[in-house]
Formats: structure tokens, C-alpha cells, sequence
């Protein structure tokens, strides 16, 4: 199958985290038809292709397969009519685009093993959506099982033109924090408010005053984001319901900024709550939490040549600090060797034509679909093509001639 229709096949079949199981029979089958050794089920549903080709250096390919629960409005032909337990599902996140890129690069390599001296680990990830996949591959005993690889290498396609790449030593991706507020009030008739406690006041106050952590609390030079994502409560208009829930999106590079933003969020919640006369106090708990993603810079820098080999140092922009998160630095933290993570333009160049500095094409790609809008559609030309090559390249830096 080429690589348009693997990655039109894969986004029609979109899967959620812990649930990629097609997926990841997809990639194996990929990996195991160009030569991989392949494991399948490690941390659940994640897939190790290893392809040996003398000794050299070990580098550590990663693609992230989970999609999300998005209903998919881009009105493609092979748009996803997915639907999980009544949910909506769809690869709003461009994930379909990572793995068949990594499955290209994985046939490249096989096929091209006069090039290159070592040994490359193909690892197709579950769960990056909710920050676990990583980990639990790791405890799988990823790198006991496979070996250390030396440098942790992977890309995430991104609403820049497709012809662009874009890395940047350092802090490249934020530290992610996913939280859960549960609000306790007291259910009572909707007529007869006075006899209740009502959370669905309490919960829109505590959004409210939420808005003022990073305008208030948070300095003007650093950089925080705390999104409310969903605001759940009650089931029909006449009755005030016990709780409300709130889950809530953290993002920072600092550690010290992160740990203030989450201190600021629970006395906030729990002083709305006090504020309310809440019967008892409210829930704050992090659910899920990873660091940010940091590019070491010597191993970025070498990337950007090999890239620039790809499209032209032109086009190797620095994207700056992206408040997406990534747990793929979760990998080369546990085996404690460089991580080099990179964008990949997928966004129709067309809508870039009358861009002429770079701060004008990031004034567009504020415009177009982004990743998780139901509308993200990456064009599958140039994008799968670069995707793979810049893989091929960035691996090849590292493997020995």
C-alpha cells in the first residue's frame, strides 16, 4: 500500500489512547513486511519494530497513534465517521500522519542499509492524548527489552505550510498538567433556589475567577495557560444538581511557574466553594501530568543540518516555544540521552502565498484549522513525503556511514 492511501486508511479509522489496537496491528504488519524484529502490546498497545544493521549508534524513531474525541467537520472524502460509545472520533490531532510517515522511514531504512551503520527502533506509541503512553511503555521495560537508544528523535505535524520545518533548541513543548475540580453543592428543586446550594454558580464564578491566574498571578515574561475544557453539570432545567465538575488544561516551561498556577488554582476553587457556603470542601486533583519537552541544543543543531538537507536551511525555521505538550521527552529522560522533536508543516501552502517574512506566515497560521479543531486537515502532498525524508535524515545524522 503506498503511503497516501496507508495514511487515508488510517484516518479513517481513527482510535482513542489504550485502544489503538488496529493501529497498532497496521504498523506492526508495516514494520514486520520491511524486516523489523516486531513486538507488539508493549505498555499496552504500543508496537517496537528493531531493524540491526551492524554496529553504530541506536536511534529511537517515535510516532504517537491515539486519536481524539472530536467530530470531524473537514468534509473530506476520507473524513473519519468514526463513533465510540456515542463519541465522536477523529484524528484532529495528526497523528494518522506520524505513523505513516514513520512507516515510510522505516521502509526507507530497510531498503537503503548501505547508508547507514546501527541499529533504529521504530516505537509507535499509544496514549499520547492523555499523557500516559510513553510511560507506560517505559515501564514495559522498553529500553531493558530493546536497548538504550542514544538520541530520542520524532516529529509533530503543525498548521505551517507544508515545505516548513521547524525545531528549536531547548524548551520546545510545554509541561502539561491535566486537572479535575469537582464542586459539591446541595441539590434542590429549580424553583426554590434558597433551599440549595448551587454549583452550576459556584463552577461559572470559579471559571471566572480562574481567568485571573495567568493575568494576575503569573509575570508578563513567563508563559502559563490554564484552559477550562469542559464544564459538566446537571441533567434538565428545573432541578439544581449536588456537584459540578471542571477539567481543566495547564501548560508552562517553568517549574516554578507550574507549581504557582496550581497552587493559585486550587485557593481559588476552594475559596469559591467557601465563598458559596459549599456543604463540604471540593475536589482539586491532577490527573494527569508530564513535563515539558526539551530539545538538547547540540543535538537540535544537528538536526537543523540534516533537516535543512530535507527542504533548504530557508525553511528550517525556529517555531519558537509551542504551549502544545508532547510526552515523547518522557522517553529520553528515562534513558537519559538528547531529545530532538521537531514541526511539520501540513498546511495547504496555498493559504501562505502572500506570507514574505516569517512573522507574516505565523500571522496566518493563527488563521487556519489548528490541531484539535474538528476542521485540521493536513494535505497529504508534500507532508507524508517531508515527513518521511525528515525522519530518513535526522536518523542518518546519527547512524554510522
Amino acid at each position: 500500500m503506498n503511503l497516501a492511501d496507508l495514511y487515508r486508511d488510517l484516518h479513517q479509522h481513527p482510535e482513542l489512547a489504550f485502544a489503538e489496537t488496529r493501529t497498532a496491528s497496521v504498523a506492526a504488519r508495516e514494520l514486520r513486511a520491511a524486516g523489523f524484529e516486531t513486538t507488539e502490546g508493549v505498555g499496552r498497545t504500543g508496537v517496537v519494530g528493531v531493524l540491526r544493521n551492524g554496529d553504530g549508534p541506536t536511534v529511537l524513531l517515535r510516532a504517537d497513534m491515539d486519536a481524539l474525541p472530536v467530530e470531524e467537520k473537514t468534509g473530506l472524502p476520507y473524513a473519519s465517521t468514526a463513533v465510540v460509545d456515542g463519541t465522536p472520533v477523529a484524528h484532529a490531532c495528526g497523528h494518522d500522519v506520524h505513523v505513516t510517515c514513520l512507516v515510510g522511514a522505516a521502509r526507507r531504512l530497510a531498503a537503503e542499509t548501505d547508508g547507514w551503520r546501527g541499529t533504529v527502533l521504530a516505537v509507535f506509541q499509544p496514549a499520547e492524548e492523555v499523557g500516559g503512553g510513553a510511560e507506560t511503555m517505559v515501564e514495559d521495560g522498553l529500553f531493558d527489552r530493546f536497548g538504550k537508544p542514544d538520541v530520542v528523535l520524532g516529529q509533530h505535524v503543525a498548521p505551517i505550510p507544508a515545505g516548513f520545518l521547524g525545531v528549536r533548541p531547548g524548551p520546545a513543548f510545554a509541561a502539561s498538567d491535566t486537572v479535575r475540580v469537582v464542586l459539591h453543592g446541595r441539590g434542590g428543586h429549580g424553583s426554590r433556589p434558597e433551599a440549595a446550594v448551587d454549583p452550576v454558580v459556584m463552577a461559572a464564578a470559579t471559571v471566572l475567577r480562574l481567568q485571573t491566574v495567568v493575568s494576575r498571578e503569573i509575570a508578563g515574561g513567563d508563559t502559563c495557560v490554564v484552559t477550562v475544557g469542559a464544564v459538566r453539570a446537571g441533567t434538565v432545567a428545573n432541578i439544581i444538581p449536588d456537584d459540578a465538575e471542571l477539567l481543566l488544561s495547564v501548560r508552562s516551561y517553568d517549574p516554578v511557574v507550574r507549581a504557582r498556577a496550581l497552587n493559585a488554582i486550587e485557593r481559588i476553587v476552594r475559596a469559591e466553594a467557601a465563598a458559596s457556603n459549599a456543604p463540604r470542601d471540593p475536589e482539586v486533583t491532577v490527573v494527569t501530568s508530564y513535563p515539558a519537552a526539551v530539545n538538547d541544543a547540540e543535538a537540535a543543531d544537528r538536526a537543523r543540518v540534516a533537516l535543512s538537507a530535507v527542504v533548504g536551511a530557508e525553511r528550517v525555521v525556529d517555531p519558537g516555544p509551542v504551549t502544545g505538550s508532547e510526552d515523547v521527552g518522557v522517553f529520553a529522560t528515562a534513558a537519559g540521552v538528547p531529545l530532538v522533536y521537531w514541526l511539520l508543516g501540513g498546511a495547504d501552502p496555498a493559504a501562505f502565498a502572500a506570507a514574505t517574512t516569517f512573522d507574516e506566515l505565523r500571522h496566518v497560521a493563527a488563521t487556519v484549522p489548528a490541531n484539535h479543531s474538528p476542521l485540521f486537515a493536513p494535505v497529504i502532498s508534500p507532508t507524508l513525503d517531508i515527513g518521511v525524508e525528515a525522519l530518513v535524515a535526522a536518523a542518518k545524522a546519527w547512524l554510522a556511514t
